[in-house]
């Protein structure tokens, strides 16, 4: 018997992991896998009208909204800023890595801001926010008021 080699394929001494984490994760499990990983990232966010309200969720599991989490109204010229920032910590310890210090990440941590424009007369008194199941819920009511202050406004976060 003899053995035919119907093509030969280079040699790349990590082509065997590549091969590992593409058949066990799929073929995106490679793309980020030489990158390093950032301090920052952009957790998914959804807007939808619900009657004369606009609606903006963000998804944040495994934040700790009470102390890593602001929501802000800051006031502009022709506009009002909704901007809410936060930090999602990483709790584990650098060598959870393993032995040889290599591990699949695909959980972000970092700091992050996300800023939506609002209309100018909207006030901190028409924005709630609440906090349930990893999802930040933000609801601004449509309300004509005349602006209180043309300073920043912190909006609290309920549970």
């Amino acid at each position: 018997m003899s053995n035919l080699t119907l093509w030969s394929r280079p040699v790349r001494p990590a082509w065997d992991t590549d091969r590992w984490l593409r058949n066990f994760f799929g073929p995106a499990a490679t793309a980020d896998w030489y990158k390093p990983l950032t301090s920052e990232f952009n957790p998914a966010a959804e807007i939808v009208r619900d009657g004369d309200n606009a609606v903006v969720r963000l998804e944040l599991p495994g934040v700790d909204v009470d102390k890593d989490v602001t929501v802000e109204l800051e006031p502009g010229h022709r506009a009002s800023v909704l901007v809410i920032r936060g930090e999602h910590r990483d709790e584990h310890a650098p060598d959870a890595a393993g032995k040889d210090g290599r591990a699949l990440r695909e959980i972000r941590y970092g700091s992050f801001r996300r800023s939506f424009q609002l209309p100018e007369h909207v006030t901190s008194e028409a924005i709630a926010a609440s906090y349930d199941a990893g999802v930040l819920t933000v609801r601004v009511t449509d309300a004509y008021k005349d602006p209180a202050a043309a300073q920043p406004q912190r909006i609290a976060i309920t549970k």
